[in-house]
């Protein structure tokens, strides 16, 4: 937990006043998020089948990745009655779901300049 009078703190909420685009970006940062939510977009909407989608994933990391993704509204945790032991679906919501176009966006931007495309200065 940071400090509210930190650095660090005092400039975070700076940047998140000055443009909404550094708030945008820290919901979906950290190694795994963008990962997880396109992952739950394609139906991998259970823990175990977002791990076996995304093996390299530990299950530590994968669990406080979905707390945050659940604190920011990304997603929703639903429990499943009638489920022994009991089980737990995780869903996007409308504000989740608005960020797979996105995502799909950046991933082709990502695989066009990865794969050497030319870069003109302007």
């Amino acid at each position: 937990m940071r400090k509210e009078a930190s650095t660090n703190a005092i400039n975070e909420k700076f940047l998140f006043q000055t443009c909404e685009l550094n708030s945008a970006l820290n919901v979906i940062s950290g190694r795994w998020k963008a990962q997880i939510i396109y992952s739950i977009s394609l139906g991998n909407n259970r823990f175990n089948l977002i791990r076996k989608e995304l093996p390299n994933l530990s299950e530590q990391v994968l669990g406080r990745q979905l707390k945050e993704l659940e604190t920011h509204a990304i997603i929703v945790k639903r429990i499943l009655p009638d489920t022994v032991p009991t089980g737990i679906e995780y869903i996007l919501t409308s504000k989740g779901l608005a960020l797979i176009p996105i995502l799909s966006s950046l991933c082709d931007w990502g695989k066009t300049y990865e794969e050497g495309k030319e870069i003109y200065h302007l």
